[in-house]
């Protein structure tokens, strides 16, 4: 047997014994980072994988009730920002961001494009993880810096210290940072 046949066979016996995980660190609380770490928990879910997110700093909101029904784009410092006007192919210049409504504006494009695209809503991706059995952590010390309460969190959402999610991480095949 060949040694690239041999470490096939050897990972594919490790695969039937040990699921896959994920160790995701959501940090970020705007709309267009809420839909990354859920996409890739719910993803890693469908595909049998062990997967949890570990939500910190302003990640936080996406897991707040009180604020994931909020979560808005910011065009100011987001090159990637394309123009509200599909015919022109240019991204928004920075100076453009700073406009009164301009981020009420990158809001409502980036919740037209999900809902064309046929998306899930944040609360539902939420939901959606939950159901599949992705585990979503709330930082303790973040909680306590931002004065968050565990009755701010949708059900379902456990309370973890950094030292928890990092035995969880320690543990993981892929860990991503979002």
């Amino acid at each position: 047997m060949s040694e690239e046949s041999t470490r096939a066979a050897v990972t594919s016996d490790a695969s039937q014994t040990r699921r896959r995980r994920l160790a995701i660190v959501a940090s970020k609380g705007t709309l267009d980072m809420a839909y990354p770490p859920l996409i890739l928990g719910s993803t890693a879910a469908a595909m049998g994988w062990e997967a949890g997110i570990f939500f910190t700093f302003y990640g936080l909101d996406i897991i707040n009730k009180r604020k994931w029904h909020r979560l808005k784009v910011a065009p100011l410092a987001n090159p990637a920002m394309p123009s509200p006007i599909n015919a022109v192919p240019i991204s928004v210049p920075n100076i453009v961001g700073v406009l009164p409504g301009m981020t009420e504006v990158a809001t409502a494009m980036m919740k037209n494009w999900m809902e064309r695209a046929q998306m899930p809503s944040v609360q539902e991706l939420v939901q959606m993880c939950l159901d599949m059995g992705v585990k979503l952590y709330a930082c303790t010390t973040t909680m306590g810096v931002m004065g968050v309460s565990e009755a701010d969190l949708v059900e379902g959402v456990s309370c973890l210290g950094a030292a928890g999610f990092l035995d969880f991480a320690a543990e993981a095949d892929v860990n991503l940072f979002i």
